[in-house]
């Protein structure tokens, strides 16, 4: 049943290959699976999923078993047992039945060991009975389940050995007072299985009423070109440059505070063209990949060299913990706190040890400069006013970060560049594969970035 339902998980990383075999890692009945007086089991499973080309990934998958499946529960459906401990039932998605998420949150509630599964809380931590639990359907590579409208379940579907970003940088941010990560009150992990616990789940804050980045950006475009068709002055919202720049301060203040908390380094120029050096590397992959980048490939390659010349020049740069993955999509907007950093897990395909290393904080705002570019061309890549809104709101978050952090991202223009490029080219890479129709949208930052003059 799990080679046939694995692949359509939208969490599934390994899609498009075929699966070789299976192995467990860990099985752990949360609640008996044992079917009786009609009750609902419980299966906790760590499952490792062998694919051509590399070594086994490990899946958390949470299973239900039933003998006899409500209606409601139909599409969480993955088929009868046959035979085995659990012959005679129904298995199926747990994170679809209440009562069984909410079970998680009361195993939350009271931090301890059920076998290899550790359940922890936050000192002074209260966490509410009886909250009334739903499946967010807002996540791809994760599963979300929300408590009412106080609390937020995401549970990692790809597992490593190691604490997950997510939960070591928010519980720094969150222990330093700071407002712009919203808090972690609990979690679980593996432990005893590897050399190191592995987080599973994170329970935060949930912000009802918050709405992300993206959404306001999109939201301000079309209200401006609606304002522009109709021949009207563009009115207060549809101005997004005064977000751009709260962004930016807040993206400062988070950055500020992980450096503050966590362990901080120096690239010096034999690191610097080692890092130079990866990003030319990339460039070489994509351009194989796609061959639409080969045009390009040496302006964007300038870039990387511009790089590494600084490091041969003895430049060094501060590293430190950053988001990893940050764009309009992973910044809420509150009405009481202002912009919101959520997901510090990083980007989930690379490895966790990859997450976890200090690196410049320029990648983040690299990242965000891209998403302002992205949101530009969404509704039609050739705009002719997508250049210029996008460049307005680049500029607005760059001195937003500036007035909090004390120096401008645009005064490093050799770095910036550089890591900018070399997350344009991977998203032309993910978007030749996955979303061919957003193709133009990266082929023209490429095309403007081997095109610029050298800084």
């Amino acid at each position: 049943m799990l080679r046939e339902w694995l692949p359509g998980q939208r969490w599934f990383a390994g899609k498009g290959r075929p699966i070789d075999g299976l192995a467990l890692r860990s099985a752990v009945e949360v609640l008996p699976c044992d079917g009786r007086l009609g009750t609902p089991g419980l299966l906790h499973l760590l499952l490792e999923v062998q694919q051509p080309g590399g070594t086994p990934d490990c899946y958390q998958l949470l299973l239900g078993t039933r003998e006899v499946l409500p209606p409601s529960l139909g599409p969480a459906l993955l088929g009868r047992a046959q035979d085995g401990p659990l012959a005679g039932l129904t298995v199926y998605e747990a994170l679809h039945d209440q009562r069984l998420t909410g079970l998680l949150l009361e195993r939350l509630r009271a931090p301890g060991r059920t076998g290899p599964l550790r359940f922890s809380a936050e000192p002074g931590t209260a966490l509410p009975a009886g909250l009334t639990p739903r499946l967010s359907t807002a996540e791809q590579s994760n599963s979300s389940v929300v408590y009412g409208d106080t609390f937020i379940l995401k549970l990692f579907r790809r597992v490593s050995p190691g604490a997950n970003p997510d939960l070591e940088l928010s519980l720094a941010l969150a222990r330093s007072g700071s407002r712009r990560v919203a808090e972690p009150v609990a979690w679980f992990e593996a432990v005893g299985l590897y050399d190191e616990p592995a987080t599973l789940g994170l329970l935060q804050r949930f912000l009802p009423g918050s709405v992300d980045g993206w959404t306001l950006a999109l939201r301000a475009l079309d209200a401006g070109r609606t304002a522009a068709q109709d021949g009207r002055p563009a009115g207060v919202g549809d101005d997004f440059t005064p977000h751009a720049h709260a962004l930016g301060q807040a993206t400062a203040e988070v950055h500020t505070a992980l450096a503050d908390a966590l362990p901080t380094t120096v690239l010096t120029g034999a690191r610097i063209s080692l890092l130079a050096s990866a990003m030319a590397d990339r460039l070489d992959a994509a351009t194989r990949a796609v061959p639409r980048l080969a045009p390009y490939a040496r302006g964007l390659r300038g870039a990387f060299e511009d790089l590494a010349r600084l490091g041969e020049r003895g430049l060094t740069l501060a590293a430190q913990r950053i988001h990893g993955d940050l764009h309009l999509g992973q910044a809420l907007r509150t009405a009481g706190d202002g912009w919101v950093l959520i997901d510090f897990e990083g980007e989930p395909a690379r490895p966790l040890a990859e997450r976890r290393t200090p690196r410049p904080a320029v990648q983040d705002i690299a990242g965000m400069l891209r998403s302002f570019d992205y949101a530009a061309r969404h509704r039609d890549p050739a705009d002719p006013d997508a250049a210029a809104w996008a460049e307005a709101n680049r500029a607005a978050f760059c001195a937003g970060y500036a007035r909090r952090a004390g120096r401008d991202p645009r005064e490093s223009p050799v770095l910036l560049r550089a890591y900018e490029t070399d997350k344009a080219v991977y998203e032309v890479l993910y978007e030749a594969r996955h979303r061919p129709d957003w193709l133009p949208i990266p082929m023209a930052a490429v095309e403007r970035l081997a095109t610029a003059p050298a800084p």
